[in-house]
């Protein structure tokens, strides 16, 4: 069997204060994976934790992004995160601040015949 990607969703979360790039990061898997209703897996009577979750997440600093804290997150599947260079820093120059903004793509793919 292969594994293949039968759903995509996309989000975008921030930490206004502090620059936390995991915080951001978690902000925005959690807007992604709020936009969407598994009922087709539910349907197909698929096994939640038979699904394979694709994780991507955009930053600036893709080093500073704790990835088992982003993944702990995610209540279903086998999940994987890659962390990129993307998002926005956002500075405050007059209080030596930054708000980061995290994009995610999260892809779920299951084994089908």
């Amino acid at each position: 069997m292969t594994a293949r990607r039968v759903i995509l969703e996309l989000g975008a979360g921030n930490d206004l204060h502090g620059g936390d790039y995991t915080k951001a990061a978690i902000r925005a898997v959690q807007d992604a994976i709020h936009h969407s209703s598994l009922t087709m897996i539910r349907t197909l009577d698929v096994k939640p934790g038979g699904m394979l979750v694709d994780v991507t997440i955009g930053v600036q600093q893709p080093d500073k992004v704790d990835r088992e804290a982003v993944a702990a997150t995610l209540p279903h599947g086998t999940v994987t995160v890659d962390v990129v260079k993307g998002g926005l820093d956002v500075p405050d120059e007059a209080l030596g601040d930054v708000a980061v903004i995290a994009s995610a793509a999260i892809a779920v793919r299951l084994e089908l015949d």
